[in-house]
């Protein structure tokens, strides 16, 4: 498995409607980070404020001119969906997600333990 190299598939697949807050996420963005709280609504993620429709696209990915790597303007404030995503390799063989190697395939189970190995920062401790 290789390391992500911030293709922004997921992030721009993953738009839409397609993520949700938690109550902790939205309480936390409303009171730190109101410019993030001002695009939830009912706990959905992207909701123009001008508007009240879902966003075709995160507003929070960037991606530099003439570059293939996407960046997070809230990555450090972003929702748990994104957070731990990735979370199975059946998942990203789905979302096409260039992290995953043919050598994956061949033996899913140690694919998803190294998966889990390198999420392991990004999610929360089993109990």
């Amino acid at each position: 498995m290789k390391e992500c190299n911030s293709c922004g598939k997921c992030c721009i697949k993953y738009s839409n409607g397609q993520l949700s807050a938690s109550e902790e996420e939205v309480k936390y963005w409303e009171v730190f980070k109101p410019e993030i709280a001002e695009y939830v609504r009912n706990h959905e993620l992207w909701v123009s404020p001008e508007t009240g429709k879902l966003i075709e696209r995160c507003p929070w990915l960037e991606k530099a001119p003439d570059s293939p790597v996407y960046t997070c303007a809230i990555y450090y404030d972003r929702p748990d969906d994104c957070r731990y995503y990735p979370s199975t390799i059946a998942e990203m063989v789905m979302d096409e997600c260039e992290m995953i190697e043919s050598h994956d395939l061949v033996n899913t189970k140690q694919a998803q333990i190294r998966l889990d190995r390198i999420m392991a920062d990004s999610r929360p401790a089993l109990e």
